[in-house]
């Protein structure tokens, strides 16, 4: 039997189950301002020099910009994995004690069914 999702999905009204509408949004934001930078470009009177210098002084910005956020989502991932990791080593570590403590409370009642 299919699950809510999938029936959305074949109907087309698929929407996410996870928090990547922030993501989206910028996307779209960015799909959106290139569009206007690029239609102002073109719409504005200016030769064609003028426009093609413009054109690559708006793509280098928007090269650099990206540039600067990928730099940001390395930092933050890294950042996001490294204490995923000291996390994942304070988690395995408690389990060992716990499994320590266990085994020394339960060692007396192991003793004491074994001489039977």
């Amino acid at each position: 039997m299919p699950d809510g999702s999938e029936v959305f999905m074949r109907l087309g009204k698929y929407e996410s189950s996870d928090d990547s509408h922030i993501g989206t949004a910028v996307t779209f934001l960015l799909i959106g301002m290139g569009a206007g930078a690029l239609a102002a470009l073109m719409l504005a009177p200016k030769s064609g020099k003028q426009f093609r210098r413009d054109l690559k002084k708006g793509y280098d910005e928007a090269k650099d910009t990206v540039g600067d956020w990928a730099d940001e989502a390395k930092d933050r991932t890294r950042d996001a994995r490294d204490r995923v990791r000291e996390v994942a080593k304070r988690g395995a570590d408690l389990a060992e004690d716990l499994h320590d403590t266990v085994r020394e409370k339960v060692e007396p009642l192991r003793r004491v069914i074994n001489r039977d």
